[in-house]
C-alpha cells in the first residue's frame, strides 16, 4: 500500500471534517460525506458514527476504493478494516481532537461497538 507523505497526512489531521466519498462499481464516485478522522503514527483512520449499516461505510468496505478530501488535500484512497489492538490510542486521539463538540457526538465514534467500523485509510496504489 502507498504510504501518506508527512505533509499531507499533517493537512488531513488538523482538519475538523473529512469529506469521504466511495466509488460506485463503473468507477465515479458517490457524493461526499463529512465525517471526523485522526491519525496515529502513518495511518489515517475513520469510524463510523452510525455503526455497520451506514452506507458510506458498508461501500467502503465492499468496494475497498474511495477519494477523501481533507486540509487541501484531495486522494484517492483504499480502505482496510483496522486491527483492534489500535482501539485505545485512537479513542484517546478521537477525545482530544473532538470532546469540544459535547459528548453526544463523540461517543458515537468512541464508544463499546465501533471495532467494527474503524478504518484504515491510505491513498490509492497507482
Amino acid at each position: 500500500m502507498t504510504a501518506w507523505t508527512d505533509d499531507e497526512l499533517a493537512a488531513i489531521d488538523n482538519a475538523t471534517e473529512l469529506l469521504i466519498s466511495t466509488r460506485r462499481p463503473d468507477g465515479t464516485l458517490r457524493p461526499r460525506i463529512p465525517i471526523w478522522h485522526t491519525a496515529i503514527g502513518d495511518i489515517l483512520y475513520i469510524r463510523s458514527a452510525r455503526g455497520p449499516e451506514n452506507g458510506w461505510f458498508r461501500r467502503a468496505v465492499q468496494t475497498g476504493l474511495g477519494q477523501v478530501s481533507a486540509g487541501g488535500i484531495t486522494k484517492d484512497v483504499s480502505f482496510a478494516l483496522a486491527d483492534p489492538a489500535v482501539r485505545d490510542a485512537l479513542d484517546e486521539k478521537l477525545h482530544r481532537k473532538y470532546d469540544r463538540f459535547g459528548a453526544a457526538p463523540i461517543a458515537a465514534i468512541t464508544g463499546p461497538d465501533v471495532l467494527q467500523t474503524t478504518l484504515r485509510v491510505f491513498p490509492a496504489d497507482h
